[in-house]
Protein backbone atom coordinates (compact mmCIF):
# COMPACT_ATOMS: atom_id res chain seq x y z
CA UNK A 1 0.00 0.00 0.00
CA UNK A 2 1.62 3.65 -0.96
CA UNK A 3 0.84 6.23 1.34
CA UNK A 4 1.01 10.01 0.29
CA UNK A 5 0.28 12.25 2.82
CA UNK A 6 0.55 16.31 3.37
CA UNK A 7 0.26 18.23 6.17
CA UNK A 8 0.23 21.84 7.48
CA UNK A 9 -0.87 21.56 10.48
CA UNK A 10 0.17 21.13 13.38
CA UNK A 11 3.30 20.38 11.80
CA UNK A 12 3.89 20.86 8.15
CA UNK A 13 4.87 17.31 7.00
CA UNK A 14 5.65 15.55 3.36
CA UNK A 15 5.69 11.53 3.80
CA UNK A 16 5.97 9.04 1.09
CA UNK A 17 6.36 5.55 1.86
CA UNK A 18 4.98 1.82 1.35
CA UNK A 19 3.23 -0.10 3.64
CA UNK A 20 4.49 -3.95 2.88
CA UNK A 21 3.68 -6.53 5.58
CA UNK A 22 4.34 -5.21 9.16
CA UNK A 23 6.15 -1.66 8.48
CA UNK A 24 7.90 0.68 10.85
CA UNK A 25 8.24 4.13 10.54
CA UNK A 26 10.74 5.17 12.93
CA UNK A 27 11.99 8.52 13.82
CA UNK A 28 13.11 10.91 16.74
CA UNK A 29 10.35 12.62 18.89
CA UNK A 30 9.18 15.52 17.18
CA UNK A 31 9.35 14.78 13.93
CA UNK A 32 5.24 14.37 13.66
CA UNK A 33 5.20 10.44 13.55
CA UNK A 34 1.80 10.63 15.26
CA UNK A 35 0.57 13.64 13.62
CA UNK A 36 0.79 11.42 10.20
CA UNK A 37 -0.86 8.17 11.59
CA UNK A 38 -3.76 10.67 12.77
CA UNK A 39 -3.56 12.11 8.92
CA UNK A 40 -4.10 9.08 8.02
CA UNK A 41 -6.87 8.22 10.10
CA UNK A 42 -8.66 11.16 9.51
CA UNK A 43 -8.12 12.69 12.56
CA UNK A 44 -6.23 15.56 10.92
CA UNK A 45 -6.56 17.85 7.82
CA UNK A 46 -4.13 16.61 5.74
CA UNK A 47 -4.33 16.10 1.92
CA UNK A 48 -2.75 12.77 0.61
CA UNK A 49 -3.84 8.81 -0.51
CA UNK A 50 -5.46 6.60 0.38
CA UNK A 51 -8.97 7.84 1.24
CA UNK A 52 -8.04 11.35 1.00
CA UNK A 53 -11.14 13.61 1.95
CA UNK A 54 -13.06 10.92 4.23
CA UNK A 55 -14.26 11.03 7.22
CA UNK A 56 -12.97 9.41 9.95
CA UNK A 57 -16.12 6.95 10.29
CA UNK A 58 -15.72 6.08 6.68
CA UNK A 59 -11.59 5.32 6.42
CA UNK A 60 -11.12 1.59 6.48
CA UNK A 61 -8.72 2.29 9.26
CA UNK A 62 -7.97 0.30 12.37
CA UNK A 63 -5.64 3.28 14.89
CA UNK A 64 -4.46 1.93 18.31
CA UNK A 65 -3.23 5.04 20.29
CA UNK A 66 -0.21 5.10 22.98
CA UNK A 67 -1.29 3.16 25.71
CA UNK A 68 -3.88 1.82 23.65
CA UNK A 69 -6.80 4.06 24.88
CA UNK A 70 -9.05 1.58 26.81
CA UNK A 71 -11.89 2.70 28.47
CA UNK A 72 -11.15 1.59 32.34
CA UNK A 73 -15.13 1.76 33.47
CA UNK A 74 -15.76 -1.06 30.89
CA UNK A 75 -14.62 -4.52 30.87
CA UNK A 76 -12.44 -5.80 27.89
CA UNK A 77 -15.28 -7.72 25.67
CA UNK A 78 -17.22 -4.10 26.39
CA UNK A 79 -13.98 -2.30 25.18
CA UNK A 80 -13.79 -4.13 21.71
CA UNK A 81 -17.73 -4.28 21.20
CA UNK A 82 -17.36 -0.10 21.63
CA UNK A 83 -15.90 -0.32 17.53
CA UNK A 84 -18.83 -2.51 16.92
CA UNK A 85 -22.23 -1.65 14.73
CA UNK A 86 -25.13 -1.13 17.00
CA UNK A 87 -27.48 -4.00 15.57
CA UNK A 88 -26.62 -7.38 16.22
CA UNK A 89 -25.28 -9.67 18.61
CA UNK A 90 -22.51 -7.78 19.75
CA UNK A 91 -21.20 -8.95 22.76
CA UNK A 92 -20.61 -12.42 20.70
CA UNK A 93 -19.18 -10.59 18.01
CA UNK A 94 -16.51 -9.09 20.35
CA UNK A 95 -16.00 -12.44 22.18
CA UNK A 96 -15.01 -13.70 18.55
CA UNK A 97 -12.26 -11.27 17.98
CA UNK A 98 -10.92 -12.10 21.35
CA UNK A 99 -11.00 -15.51 20.44
CA UNK A 100 -9.09 -15.08 17.61
CA UNK A 101 -6.28 -13.57 19.49
CA UNK A 102 -6.45 -15.91 22.19
CA UNK A 103 -8.23 -13.68 24.73
CA UNK A 104 -11.54 -14.70 25.27
CA UNK A 105 -10.98 -15.72 28.78
CA UNK A 106 -9.93 -12.21 29.73
CA UNK A 107 -13.46 -10.89 28.27
CA UNK A 108 -14.97 -9.82 31.68
CA UNK A 109 -11.86 -7.89 33.51
CA UNK A 110 -11.37 -4.56 33.32
CA UNK A 111 -7.78 -2.80 31.99
CA UNK A 112 -6.82 -2.21 35.22
CA UNK A 113 -6.76 -5.92 35.39
CA UNK A 114 -5.05 -6.54 32.28
CA UNK A 115 -1.41 -6.74 31.89
CA UNK A 116 0.14 -4.17 29.14
CA UNK A 117 0.82 -7.22 26.60
CA UNK A 118 -2.97 -8.19 27.56
CA UNK A 119 -4.08 -4.62 27.21
CA UNK A 120 -3.00 -4.29 23.93
CA UNK A 121 -4.43 -7.54 22.54
CA UNK A 122 -7.97 -6.21 23.61
CA UNK A 123 -6.93 -2.95 21.75
CA UNK A 124 -5.82 -4.86 18.89
CA UNK A 125 -9.36 -6.96 19.23
CA UNK A 126 -11.24 -3.50 19.26
CA UNK A 127 -9.38 -1.94 15.89
CA UNK A 128 -10.02 -5.25 14.01
CA UNK A 129 -13.56 -4.62 14.76
CA UNK A 130 -13.62 -1.96 12.02
CA UNK A 131 -13.02 -4.76 9.30
CA UNK A 132 -10.03 -2.33 8.27
CA UNK A 133 -7.37 -2.68 5.25
CA UNK A 134 -4.33 -0.73 6.84
CA UNK A 135 -3.36 -1.11 11.19
CA UNK A 136 -1.84 2.35 12.40
CA UNK A 137 0.00 1.45 15.97
CA UNK A 138 0.90 4.60 17.46
CA UNK A 139 4.25 3.68 19.62
CA UNK A 140 2.99 0.27 20.46
CA UNK A 141 5.76 -0.44 23.03
CA UNK A 142 5.47 3.04 25.00
CA UNK A 143 2.91 0.84 27.53
CA UNK A 144 5.17 -1.63 28.23
CA UNK A 145 7.94 -2.19 30.81
CA UNK A 146 11.88 -2.64 29.55
CA UNK A 147 11.67 -6.45 30.62
CA UNK A 148 8.47 -7.74 28.85
CA UNK A 149 8.79 -4.86 25.67
CA UNK A 150 10.72 -6.96 22.95
CA UNK A 151 8.91 -10.13 23.83
CA UNK A 152 5.15 -8.73 23.65
CA UNK A 153 6.09 -6.50 20.66
CA UNK A 154 7.59 -9.68 18.64
CA UNK A 155 4.44 -11.34 19.51
CA UNK A 156 2.11 -8.62 18.36
CA UNK A 157 4.23 -8.83 14.83
CA UNK A 158 3.79 -12.11 14.71
CA UNK A 159 -0.22 -12.08 15.52
CA UNK A 160 -0.18 -9.55 12.74
CA UNK A 161 1.52 -11.48 10.35
CA UNK A 162 -0.98 -14.20 11.10
CA UNK A 163 -3.68 -12.09 10.32
CA UNK A 164 -2.45 -10.78 7.14
CA UNK A 165 -2.93 -7.02 7.77
CA UNK A 166 -1.37 -4.45 6.39
CA UNK A 167 0.39 -2.45 9.37
CA UNK A 168 2.11 0.81 10.06
CA UNK A 169 3.64 1.00 13.48
CA UNK A 170 5.34 4.49 14.24
CA UNK A 171 7.76 4.61 17.26
CA UNK A 172 11.16 6.60 18.20
CA UNK A 173 12.99 3.13 19.35
CA UNK A 174 14.75 1.97 16.13
CA UNK A 175 15.84 -0.72 17.59
CA UNK A 176 11.45 -2.47 17.73
CA UNK A 177 12.05 -2.10 13.06
CA UNK A 178 14.37 -5.05 13.72
CA UNK A 179 11.85 -7.14 13.73
CA UNK A 180 9.68 -5.67 10.88
CA UNK A 181 9.13 -6.63 6.99
CA UNK A 182 9.85 -3.09 6.41
CA UNK A 183 11.12 -0.08 7.80
CA UNK A 184 11.64 3.44 7.25
CA UNK A 185 13.46 7.01 8.68
CA UNK A 186 11.72 10.29 9.23
CA UNK A 187 13.75 13.31 9.69
CA UNK A 188 13.43 16.91 8.97
CA UNK A 189 9.52 15.86 8.77
CA UNK A 190 9.93 13.85 5.50
CA UNK A 191 10.81 10.13 4.69
CA UNK A 192 14.69 9.88 4.20
CA UNK A 193 15.17 6.68 3.15
CA UNK A 194 12.95 3.14 3.23
CA UNK A 195 13.53 -0.43 2.58
CA UNK A 196 13.85 -3.98 4.24
CA UNK A 197 15.68 -3.59 7.85
CA UNK A 198 18.78 -5.11 6.85
CA UNK A 199 19.37 -2.90 3.70
CA UNK A 200 18.55 0.03 6.05
CA UNK A 201 20.72 -0.92 9.29
CA UNK A 202 23.68 -1.71 6.79
CA UNK A 203 23.16 1.29 4.71
CA UNK A 204 22.25 4.65 5.67
CA UNK A 205 21.80 6.68 2.79
CA UNK A 206 23.02 10.23 5.04
CA UNK A 207 24.31 11.18 8.37
CA UNK A 208 20.87 11.91 9.86
CA UNK A 209 19.51 8.38 8.87
CA UNK A 210 23.35 6.90 10.38
CA UNK A 211 22.08 8.93 13.63
CA UNK A 212 18.73 7.20 13.71
CA UNK A 213 20.20 3.63 13.32
CA UNK A 214 22.71 4.05 16.28
CA UNK A 215 26.04 4.93 14.30
CA UNK A 216 28.02 6.55 16.38
CA UNK A 217 31.26 7.30 14.54
CA UNK A 218 30.44 9.49 11.77
CA UNK A 219 33.63 11.10 9.60
CA UNK A 220 33.92 12.97 6.40
CA UNK A 221 36.65 11.91 3.65
CA UNK A 222 37.56 11.77 0.23
CA UNK A 223 37.26 8.92 -2.08
CA UNK A 224 41.20 8.33 -3.24
CA UNK A 225 40.79 5.57 -5.42
CA UNK A 226 38.75 2.80 -6.66
CA UNK A 227 40.06 -1.07 -7.35
CA UNK A 228 37.80 -4.28 -7.87
CA UNK A 229 34.67 -3.38 -5.96
CA UNK A 230 37.28 -1.64 -2.87
CA UNK A 231 37.49 2.63 -2.60
CA UNK A 232 40.49 3.70 -0.40
CA UNK A 233 39.62 7.41 1.52
CA UNK A 234 41.48 10.10 3.17
CA UNK A 235 40.30 10.87 6.55
CA UNK A 236 42.37 13.80 8.19
CA UNK A 237 45.46 12.31 6.86
CA UNK A 238 44.28 8.44 7.65
CA UNK A 239 43.24 6.18 4.99
CA UNK A 240 40.50 3.53 5.17
CA UNK A 241 39.23 0.75 2.66
CA UNK A 242 35.58 0.49 2.51
CA UNK A 243 33.38 -0.99 0.11
CA UNK A 244 33.03 1.06 -3.09
CA UNK A 245 29.73 2.52 -3.53
CA UNK A 246 27.92 2.13 -6.84
CA UNK A 247 27.86 5.99 -7.24
CA UNK A 248 30.90 6.75 -5.83
CA UNK A 249 34.22 7.99 -8.16
CA UNK A 250 37.45 9.22 -7.22
CA UNK A 251 37.94 12.75 -5.57
CA UNK A 252 34.34 12.57 -4.29
CA UNK A 253 33.59 14.10 -0.96
CA UNK A 254 31.69 11.17 0.82
CA UNK A 255 30.38 10.45 4.57
CA UNK A 256 31.67 7.43 6.42
CA UNK A 257 29.82 5.79 8.93
CA UNK A 258 30.89 3.36 11.40
CA UNK A 259 29.26 1.06 13.85
CA UNK A 260 31.25 1.18 17.55
CA UNK A 261 30.60 -2.64 17.54
CA UNK A 262 31.85 -3.11 14.24
CA UNK A 263 35.84 -1.96 15.57
CA UNK A 264 37.82 -4.58 17.50
CA UNK A 265 40.90 -3.76 19.47
CA UNK A 266 43.90 -5.85 18.45
CA UNK A 267 47.48 -5.87 17.42
CA UNK A 268 48.82 -4.77 14.49
CA UNK A 269 51.18 -7.82 14.05
CA UNK A 270 47.96 -9.98 13.73
CA UNK A 271 46.14 -8.10 11.81
CA UNK A 272 43.47 -10.04 9.65
CA UNK A 273 44.13 -9.65 5.82
CA UNK A 274 42.65 -6.76 4.04
CA UNK A 275 41.87 -5.34 7.64
CA UNK A 276 42.25 -1.50 8.48
CA UNK A 277 44.41 -1.08 11.44
CA UNK A 278 44.45 2.69 13.37
CA UNK A 279 47.07 2.94 16.34
CA UNK A 280 44.66 5.04 18.66
CA UNK A 281 45.07 6.34 22.53
CA UNK A 282 42.50 5.19 25.03
CA UNK A 283 41.10 8.01 26.46
CA UNK A 284 37.74 6.79 28.29
CA UNK A 285 37.10 3.01 29.24
CA UNK A 286 33.74 2.72 30.94
CA UNK A 287 31.60 -0.17 31.65
CA UNK A 288 27.80 -0.43 29.91
CA UNK A 289 25.94 -3.03 30.96
CA UNK A 290 28.55 -6.40 30.08
CA UNK A 291 29.91 -4.69 27.21
CA UNK A 292 32.29 -1.81 27.51
CA UNK A 293 32.21 1.59 25.93
CA UNK A 294 35.49 2.86 24.51
CA UNK A 295 36.64 6.11 23.50
CA UNK A 296 39.55 6.36 21.51
CA UNK A 297 41.86 9.47 19.99
CA UNK A 298 44.37 9.43 16.99
CA UNK A 299 44.77 10.69 14.10
CA UNK A 300 40.70 10.29 14.02
CA UNK A 301 38.61 9.68 17.04
CA UNK A 302 36.37 6.65 17.17
CA UNK A 303 33.52 4.91 19.68
CA UNK A 304 33.93 1.64 20.18
CA UNK A 305 31.73 -0.97 22.28
CA UNK A 306 33.61 -4.25 22.93
CA UNK A 307 30.99 -6.74 23.44
CA UNK A 308 30.92 -9.53 26.62
CA UNK A 309 32.95 -11.88 23.96
CA UNK A 310 35.67 -9.55 23.45
CA UNK A 311 39.03 -10.25 25.37
CA UNK A 312 38.76 -6.73 27.75
CA UNK A 313 41.34 -7.61 30.19
CA UNK A 314 43.90 -4.93 30.77
CA UNK A 315 41.86 -2.36 28.48
CA UNK A 316 42.62 1.16 30.25
CA UNK A 317 42.33 4.40 29.47
CA UNK A 318 45.66 6.02 28.55
CA UNK A 319 46.94 2.57 26.81
CA UNK A 320 48.12 2.72 23.21
CA UNK A 321 45.78 0.04 21.28
CA UNK A 322 45.04 -1.16 17.06
CA UNK A 323 41.79 -0.35 16.07
CA UNK A 324 40.72 -3.12 13.24
CA UNK A 325 38.38 -2.50 10.77
CA UNK A 326 37.05 -4.40 8.24
CA UNK A 327 36.77 -2.55 4.70
CA UNK A 328 32.75 -4.18 4.90
CA UNK A 329 32.19 -2.48 7.98
CA UNK A 330 33.16 1.05 6.81
CA UNK A 331 29.98 2.45 5.28
CA UNK A 332 29.96 5.62 2.77
CA UNK A 333 27.39 7.77 2.22
CA UNK A 334 26.78 10.71 -0.30
CA UNK A 335 26.93 14.39 0.93
CA UNK A 336 26.44 17.98 -0.73
CA UNK A 337 29.23 18.64 -2.97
Amino acid sequence: MEIDYRLEWPLRIEARLTVAGFTVLAGASGEGKTSLLKAIAGLLPAEGEPWGGLPPQRRPVGYLPQGFGLFPHLRAWENVAFALPERGRRRESALALMARLGIAGLAERFPAALSGGQQQRVALARALGRAPELLLLDEPTSALDPATRDVVFGELVEEIRRIGLPTLAVTHDVHLAGMADRMALMAGRQIVQEGTPREVFAAPVDGRAARLLGYRNLLNGVIETIVGGCATVAIEGVRLRASAPAWGRKGQRVGIAIRSEDVALGSSDAEPEGCNALVLRLVEVREEGLSLRVAAHGSIALDILLPRSSPTDGVAAGMPATALLRPEHVHLFRVAE
